[in-house]
């Protein structure tokens, strides 16, 4: 437990942060999953405008460091390959 006024202050700043992140988090995987599900529809133009609108949030949250820009980078690699073979 936090015993100096400093240590209480930031362990409350750490809790407010880690819900911030978390919404943060669970923004990021709803965007992946509109892509992934207007790609299981097979229709190549809707799955297309679904990435479109999406990966703006998907470089937002990584811009912001909550998913490393690597993993970001890899979803959209992902996405977009899986678009371009339909």
């Amino acid at each position: 437990m936090a015993n100096t006024a400093q240590t209480r202050k930031r362990a409350r700043q750490n809790d407010s942060q880690r819900a911030h992140n978390a919404s943060l988090r669970s923004i990021f995987r709803t965007a992946v999953k509109k892509i992934v599900k207007a790609i299981q529809t097979g229709d190549k133009k809707v799955a297309a405008e679904s990435y479109k609108e999406n990966v703006a949030v998907i470089d937002r949250i990584a811009d912001k460091k909550i998913v490393h820009k690597n993993k970001a980078a890899r979803h959209k690699s992902r996405l977009n390959t899986a678009i371009k073979s339909l």
